[in-house]
């Protein structure tokens, strides 16, 4: 169920850009209906504009799953849905099928002309979200280093999609000629054929095989050709308009009113969100009878209340069968084809058809809204994780991060705001900037803030040394910068409310490389065994004048001659760095320790570090934390120089036995 509510809430993204597209296109549409003139420059503009989405809606879907699914996505999982999209679909074209089987395309069977579904693109979307998730840290031999890491997800991408395009090619036409062959079945069940067809097609929208009902109810599949007759005003009266009627009542009136109560439903604080997706769906459903944007905001969050939804669709649709009413549609049950089919001469009765849809309105309102309360169900707006007496604002400050968005404001003002930084990336302890402009940067103002020192290498690179919570800062830098946060409006109080400025291993308020000792020993000697073979090397010869100058604290330094890097003491890891460069722990005694293993190596994006333990880990002295590749890190043009540095006693004395 959690995976399923996660689904659905990944399709909010290209749901939400559905039904302004649908309105455009219904109201094209009724213009080259009303005028007559297929090449009406207005309706043409209109179709083709609302048309560019809702025909592509599946890719649309591929690509929002693949990025709502995704663990932090940046884009590239993204690229992994489409190139599975484009992967699938093209090896399931008609034209492909006919090249594979050596036959001429109109042979091909009709299951695969409707293979650029939602279903798909679903599919789609959680092949590239779990390659993303997968394989985004590889980390190939060198001569294959090109295609590590991030490069590498389209490419197992690729191969996935092959997979389930040839399982898709001989499962796909078999699973839809047999719905064509049950369709053909219910035909002869009457009104309850018709109640069964609006269930299943409701039902079936999922997985994008509704289609295969309907040519057979809709289409000359088996000679009902229910809405082309319907549409040319011919065929038998009191027959034709049978399985299209009954969409209306659920399609214009029904389906509001499952929004309306899901937005009264939804949380206080979320209320606003939800009415934005909410209300503009259904004014979508009822104005041209698009309901794919209403429907995926629940089908997922609420599968047990989509049932009930082709439920009453079922019902709606033998109920307008036996009355009898007739009505039908060029595009979809909406207003504006009820308007125009409302003079058509095989229209019968379509003045009960609002009748009957102010009756579903409160049905659909009264049993959504009993059911989400009763079962708690997750519809838009009652999310887990909101809650109900906080608003957006204080959930973001009761979420710990304050801290470091205070210091972010105090950063950016220190460094001549947001305009003034070109570029912004982090390593271990550091923020690395490119700034247009350095003089205007105020050291003091960042010392206060909480850096334990600034350097200046030259021609606009900058850089704040903070500590090893420094990526939470970096983070909220680019909230602001992004505007995806509000500055502080009292940066200091709250770094001070927040308990310090500096942060350490363990996100205690002790300056980083300078606040007051938390350890429990009794002396400012600290004994480690040396973490890596090599020969011992002072700090102050360190190449970089953050260990060197001891801004992170001090410590010693070895040039390594092998790539284990082992734990010198017992304790617990408090972190390992993304890219596998660096380590902290908090040994038994209260000492943090930072091992750096080589200079700008975060640079080399994690290639040639294997982390062989993780944040939370138990260890003891000898216990394996890293494999580096001291070869890798010379070729990329890094010193190998590994500096083991005490975070909070600046007054230690390190000693390696």
């Amino acid at each position: 169920m959690q995976f399923l509510q996660r689904l659905g809430r990944s399709l909010m993204l290209p749901v939400a850009v559905l039904p302004v597209a649908a309105i455009l296109y219904g109201v094209g549409y009724w213009i080259l209906t009303v005028t007559g003139d297929d090449s009406n420059v207005a309706g043409v503009f209109l179709t083709t504009a609302g048309n560019a989405l809702l025909e592509n809606l599946a890719l649309l879907f591929a690509i929002g799953v693949s990025i709502g699914m995704a663990t932090k996505s940046d884009g590239t999982s993204a690229l992994a849905g489409l190139v599975s999209w484009l992967t699938v679909t093209t090896i399931l074209s008609p034209e492909k099928v006919a090249l594979f089987k050596g036959i001429d395309v109109s042979r091909v069977n009709p299951a695969f002309e409707q293979s650029e579904n939602v279903f798909v693109g679903i599919l789609c979307g959680l092949i590239g979200a779990w390659a993303y998730d997968r394989f985004k840290d590889t980390k190939l031999p060198d001569a294959l280093s090109f295609f590590s890491g991030k490069r590498s997800v389209a490419i197992v991408t690729a191969g996935v999609s092959l997979v389930l395009g040839l399982v898709l090619f001989f499962v796909w036409p078999l699973v839809y000629t047999g719905l064509v062959a049950f369709g053909e079945f219910i035909l002869t069940l009457g009104p309850v054929g018709v109640g069964i067809y609006g269930f299943l097609n409701r039902l079936l929208i999922p997985f994008g095989l509704h289609h295969a009902l309907n040519s057979v109810f809709w289409f000359d599949v088996a000679g009902i050709n229910d809405l082309n007759n319907f549409m040319g005003g011919q065929g038998t009266y009191g027959e034709t308009g049978q399985y299209m009627a009954g969409f209306f009542p659920i399609m214009m009136f029904g389906l509001p009113g499952a929004a309306l109560a899901m937005f009264v439903t939804a949380k206080t604080n979320r209320r606003k969100i939800a009415a934005g997706v909410l209300f503009s769906s259904a004014i979508a459903s009822f104005l041209v009878g698009v309901t794919e944007p209403l429907e995926f905001s629940f089908m997922f969050l609420a599968p047990g209340l989509y049932v009930v939804h082709a439920l009453f669709t079922g019902i709606s649709m033998a109920v307008t069968s036996v009355l009898p009413v007739r009505m039908g549609f060029g595009f979809s049950a909406g207003l504006l084809d009820l308007g125009l089919g409302w003079v058509n001469p095989m229209a019968q009765n379509p003045w009960a058809l609002p009748v009957m849809g102010v009756f579903w309105f409160l049905v659909y309102f009264l049993s959504f809204r009993f059911i989400i309360r009763r079962f708690d169900l997750k519809t838009i707006g009652r999310e887990d994780g909101d809650p109900e007496d906080a608003d957006d604002e204080s959930a973001d400050s009761a979420s710990g991060d304050a801290k470091y968005l205070a210091t972010a404001t105090a950063f950016l003002a220190a460094l001549g705001g947001s305009a003034n930084i070109l570029d912004l990336e982090n390593c271990a302890t550091r923020l690395r900037m490119q700034v247009a402009d350095t003089s205007v940067i105020d050291e003091a103002a960042l010392k206060k803030a909480g850096a334990a020192g600034t350097m200046k290498p030259g021609r606009g690179s900058v850089q704040v040394i903070y500590g090893l919570n420094v990526q939470f800062v970096k983070d909220a830098m680019d909230d602001l910068i992004s505007g995806r946060q509000k500055p502080v409006a009292d940066p200091d109080a709250q770094i001070a409310a927040a308990g310090g400025a500096g942060d350490t291993a363990d996100g205690s308020s002790a300056q980083a490389g300078g606040g007051a000792s938390t350890a429990t020993r009794t002396t400012h000697l600290v004994r480690l065994r040396q973490p890596v073979e090599g020969t011992g090397v002072p700090l102050a010869d360190v190449p970089d004048q953050t260990f060197a100058q001891e801004i992170m604290g001090p410590g010693i330094a070895v040039e390594p001659i092998d790539g284990a890097i082992l734990a010198p003491a017992s304790g617990t890891v408090q972190h390992v760095f993304d890219t596998g460069h660096a380590v902290a722990l908090s040994l038994d005694d209260g000492t943090e320790v930072l091992i750096h293993v080589g200079l700008d190596t975060v640079a080399m994006q994690g290639q040639g570090f294997t982390a062989l333990a993780s944040a939370g880990d138990r260890v003891v002295a000898g216990t394996p934390l890293l494999q580096v590749d001291l070869e890798a890190i010379r070729a990329a043009g890094h010193p190998t120089i590994t500096p083991i540095v005490v975070l909070n006693d600046k007054d230690a004395v390190v000693e390696l036995v």
